[in-house]
């Protein structure tokens, strides 16, 4: 059984002050398979302590500098593929394909922060003015368990490329793929200091982060509920937040649409990462005059769907991330049937010859409305709603109908109506006949979705303050 009992401070490994012992399961067999020793607010207080102290150096550093410290990150990174992809698929339990990708992201994101940094102009002029892009100063980066590393690396790639120093606070229930990222950057040698890594709970190392006066800028990915206590928290020192929350993502298919080719991407939007990501294609919107045509072809991709054990190659939804979330999916199913939805695959349950794992039946819902609790509130598994729509108005109107704005899908013969379509949609990305990312581009929500945006230049921004200077 692993034992995790080091957080990262001042470019060292060290035990923390809390005393607080947190079990590690895995998810696909509900055995512990560790722990970790969660540090505390005193420990939240030296790491930002050690990344004041390293600030006035890393803001004077030039691009050629950051370039090389992101680029010995990555070198890092790299060389611990193989023990982060086994941290990934046994604490996290993400399935073959999934599990790959996650791993190889968190090193792809650290490259993708070397881009822009390449690009970026960090003196600009404006009229007779120059503006001066500055570091904004210590940054908070609170990253959630369902993709771990490659929140961690990105992040921390970012601030560190705007000239910041950053104190981490990963989720707890990844400790052990937090422990290779640890390990990762400490072969990097970046100067102590730069960057911390505190591990614990958030009502406690989170909120120390959130609340102290030496922070500068808070950088979050997680539920909008705890979004909504940082921002409160940052308020009274009027800290830079970004705030990356969760979603419930319309997919729209056109009248014109094929489904043999849309069928297969809607599932897929709707089951990615098992089910466990704010951008979930959740809610699939589709003709009223085509809604049984749709019920049968969604019906037979899902069955063709397994969901089971992350080892088995064939499997594309793998266990929620802990028991807790189990539930909370049960919960939601139960409840789309108590409102009268009507279920097209799925149900309660575990798969079919499971007895355990915190797995969940691939489950669709049909007969669903606006206003039922499974169309509007973020249930984070694998679960999907079909909503039918009377023309394109309707569409828009339904795809609008949420507080939530992250992410937005759109399937059409016509790209040139699809953009135009999409244009409408209140939705930070819209993507239209395709599920590709675009790592250059800006990331982020309207709405309740969050503030800011992360990514490319944008993301580079946002650690960054504007300064005027004129001469006469």
């Amino acid at each position: 059984m692993r034992r995790i009992e080091h957080i990262y401070i001042d470019g060292r490994f060290a035990t923390p002050h809390g005393e607080e012992w947190f079990d590690l399961f895995n998810p696909a067999t509900e055995q512990v398979i560790g722990q970790v020793r969660l540090a505390d607010a005193e420990d939240a207080c030296l790491a930002i302590d050690a990344a004041r102290r390293a600030l006035p150096a890393m803001a004077r550093t030039g691009v050629d500098e950051r370039l090389d410290m992101l680029g010995r990150m990555q070198a890092a990174m790299e060389r611990h593929h193989d023990e982060l992809l086994e941290a990934v698929r046994v604490e996290y339990g993400a399935p073959y394909s999934r599990s790959t990708w996650m791993t190889r992201f968190a090193s792809d994101v650290i490259g993708q922060a070397m881009t822009a940094l390449r690009g970026f102009a960090f003196e600009q002029q404006a009229g007779s003015a120059r503006v001066l892009l500055q570091p904004v100063g210590v940054a908070g980066l609170i990253t959630p368990w369902n993709s771990d590393a490659g929140f961690i690396c990105g992040k921390l790639a970012m601030a560190l490329a705007a000239g910041c120093t950053a104190v981490i606070k990963p989720s707890e229930m990844s400790a052990w793929q937090t422990e290779v990222v640890a390990r990762a950057l400490h072969e990097a040698q970046l100067p102590p200091g730069v960057f911390n890594i505190v591990t614990g709970r958030g009502e406690v190392v989170g909120a120390a982060i959130a609340s102290s006066p030496h922070v500068a800028k808070i950088s979050f990915t997680g539920s909008g509920m705890v979004g909504k206590a940082i921002l409160r928290a940052s308020a009274d020192t009027l800290k830079r937040v970004t705030l990356e929350l969760g979603g419930k993502s319309p997919s729209i298919v056109l009248d014109d649409a094929d489904p043999a080719t849309v069928v297969p991407q809607l599932v897929a939007a709707g089951f990615i990462n098992s089910g466990q990501a704010c951008i979930a294609g959740t809610r699939i919107l589709v003709p009223a005059a085509r809604l049984a045509e749709y019920e049968a072809a969604i019906a037979a991709e899902v069955a063709k769907t397994r969901s089971g054990d992350p080892a088995d190659p064939d499997t594309a939804i793998g266990p929620m991330v802990s028991a807790r979330q189990w539930e909370r999916v049960q919960r939601y199913i139960r409840t789309g049937l108590e409102e009268g939805a009507r279920l097209l695959a799925g149900g309660e349950g575990r798969p079919d010859g499971m007895t355990r794992g915190w797995c969940v039946r691939p489950t669709v819902f049909t007969d669903v409305r606006s206003d039922m609790t499974i169309a509007r509130e973020e249930i984070f598994g694998p679960v999907l709603c079909v909503l039918p729509y009377r023309d394109e108005e309707e569409a828009i109107a339904l795809a609008n109908d949420t507080a939530y704005g992250l992410n937005a899908w759109v399937f059409t013969a016509d790209t040139a109506r699809g953009q135009a379509l999409a244009a409408r949609i209140e939705s930070g990305r819209v993507l239209v006949n395709t599920l590709a990312h675009e790592p250059q581009a800006p990331f982020g929500g309207m709405k309740q979705s969050g503030l800011g945006r992360e990514n490319g230049r944008w993301g580079l921004e946002s650690f960054l303050e504007a300064k005027t200077v004129l001469v006469g």
